[in-house]
């Protein structure tokens, strides 16, 4: 009794004399992250606005449709662009919800990699902070490599469209330019937080404008009599198997690689948290709108391609010299200039993705570095003081982005692993704090505080936690399955397999010395305050 006592004159005294301090010299956003166990560290910049553009941003819809078209359409056929996109979108919708409300609980820019370690007991928080970490790293460093991949394709695809076909693309210019747009966003992303979110703010009225303005002008610009039946568009008339030996069903299924490349890296915007005004709100608030705005209008988008597709096998011939089907469907209904014209915001947009996807991983990797979790001596978790951003970590980020680029040099089938790697990396990392909340929900040493987003203990949020969890292994088995039969060195999917590699690299490593350096997300403040600022969050 005594003790207790004395518990409650402390907790009563630090109500009394400490809270007035902190309210009166930080903001909510600020005292919660404390609560946490964070010193504040970047300036709150990013309003409403921007945060919603920066999650649209970042999934880039027109432009990823873009990158990715080719894949549904050469492997299963138009059908499977159509339906695997509404079908892995509402997957997406029950993945992207159990997200927010995580994200909503702990608004921190390790993101989900920091909530991993905080749904579990405190034995077991460094190996999964480790493992979340370094799989939601991956993830990342392949989406940012293969979007600036894609962008790279891109350009070029409109260089030869330009010139009647007459230039040759090869790995190196690829490549080259590749490595180019990397250090240019690079250097974007060196500037202030006030800077970045400015910028940000434009990003979604390219996306959306570029991609509204395309479907209106396929429809205006195709005459009815050429547009396709509703039974190729939708029906069985569409389904063509062009695998080479797999069955129809696994072909068709190759069409969720385009939605879960697209509709993916939910929780970027949990990693510029700190960076955003009323965090635990304005956060999962966008990405809940941004993965059901690009979920429904990107379904749209599909739809109007293929009804205004042209002969399939026409398409086909013409893709092997240009590279993008989603570009030769816009230069046959639009013509040349028209549809290069257009292909210009298309560009920018996934030069935004670009640009989005740098700033998240390094917050990303500045968390992971400020934790010990990796071999830099903490030199990638700090911040400098004439930007307040990461700058050792946004630099650090951009030349690891460069690596799996390289890959083409050797095979660009290798190279296409890192799409799939993307997806099969960052949901999988996903998956774990979603199935952690749930598993250690009545665990005494567990404490998930839920924020103002949350679907609840009732059958919504189980139904939306099964759902993807669930929906995200088996996925991941189809993108470790390689695309073309049979099999050689040249077309083997690598996706798994540097997947599995890095699992176990990092395992071994955390064995052998990594383990006692890192022992999950850590608190940087000073001892008294963060025991403290524990006890007021657990009341």
């Amino acid at each position: 009794m005594e003790k207790s006592t004395s518990f409650d004159k402390e907790k009563d005294s630090y109500r009394g004399s400490k809270i007035t301090v902190t309210e009166s010299s930080l903001d909510e956003d600020d005292r919660e992250l404390e609560a946490l166990g964070y010193v504040p560290s970047f300036k709150r910049e990013f309003s409403n606005l921007a945060t919603i553009s920066f999650a649209f941003s970042i999934m880039g819809l027109v432009s990823s449709i873009a990158t990715t078209f080719n894949t549904p359409l050469l492997l299963g056929g138009p059908a499977s662009v159509v339906w695997c996109w509404i079908l892995g979108a509402s997957m997406c919708f029950t993945l992207g919800a159990s997200i927010a409300e995580i994200v909503s609980a702990f608004p921190t820019c390790g993101g989900l990699y920091t909530a991993s370690a905080q749904l579990c007991p405190p034995k077991r928080r460094a190996i999964v902070g480790w493992v979340v970490g370094w799989l939601n790293i991956l993830g990342q460093v392949a989406g940012l490599s293969s979007t600036e991949f894609g962008l790279a394709n891109m350009i070029w695809a409109a260089v030869v469209i330009g010139k009647d076909g007459n230039f040759t693309i090869t790995a190196g210019k690829t490549v080259g330019l590749f490595a180019s747009l990397l250090i240019v966003h690079g250097i974007l992303n060196s500037v202030s937080t006030r800077t970045l979110a400015r910028f940000t703010k434009g990003f979604v009225f390219v996306n959306l404008g570029t991609t509204f303005l395309i479907i209106i002008t396929l429809l205006a610009t195709t005459p009815r009599s050429e547009m396709h039946k509703a039974s190729y568009v939708f029906g069985s008339g569409g389904v063509v198997n062009q695998t080479g030996g797999w069955n129809t069903g696994i072909a068709f299924l190759f069409g969720l690689l385009s939605v879960q490349w697209t509709v993916t890296d939910y929780d970027a915007t949990a990693h510029i948290s700190e960076e955003v005004k009323r965090a635990a709100y304005a956060a999962p608030s966008a990405i809940f709108i941004a993965v059901i705005g690009t979920g429904l209008i990107g379904w749209l988008l599909n739809i109007v391609l293929i009804l205004c597709s042209g002969d399939l096998s026409t398409l086909q011939a013409s893709t092997l010299v240009s590279g993008s089907a989603f570009l030769e469907i816009m230069v046959l209904r639009m013509g040349k200039t028209g549809a290069l014209i257009l292909w210009v915001p298309v560009c920018m947009t996934a030069f935004f993705v670009c640009q989005t996807a740098l700033q998240a991983c390094s917050r990303t990797v500045y968390a992971f570095s400020r934790d010990h979790g990796l071999p830099d001596g903490g030199l990638f978790g700090r911040v400098s003081k004439s930007t307040s951003t990461p700058l050792p970590a946004i630099w650090a980020t951009t030349l690891f982005s460069i690596l799996p680029g390289l890959l083409d040099l050797a095979s660009p089938v290798a190279a296409n692993a890192i799409f799939a790697l993307t997806a099969m990396a960052l949901d999988l990392s996903y998956i774990i704090p979603i199935f952690l909340r749930r598993f250690y929900r009545k665990h005494p040493e567990v404490i998930f505080k839920p924020g103002p987003f949350y679907m609840g203990d009732g059958l919504l949020g189980w139904a939306a936690n099964i759902t993807c969890i669930l929906w995200t292994l088996f996925v991941s088995v189809i993108f470790a399955l390689p695309t073309v039969l049979p099999v050689t060195k040249t077309n083997m999917n690598y996706a798994a397999v540097i997947t599995s590699s890095v699992i176990i690299l990092s395992g071994i490593w955390y064995i052998l010395g990594a383990h006692r350096h890192y022992k999950g997300p850590r608190s940087n403040l000073d001892a008294s305050k963060r025991g403290m600022q524990t006890l007021i969050r657990s009341v």
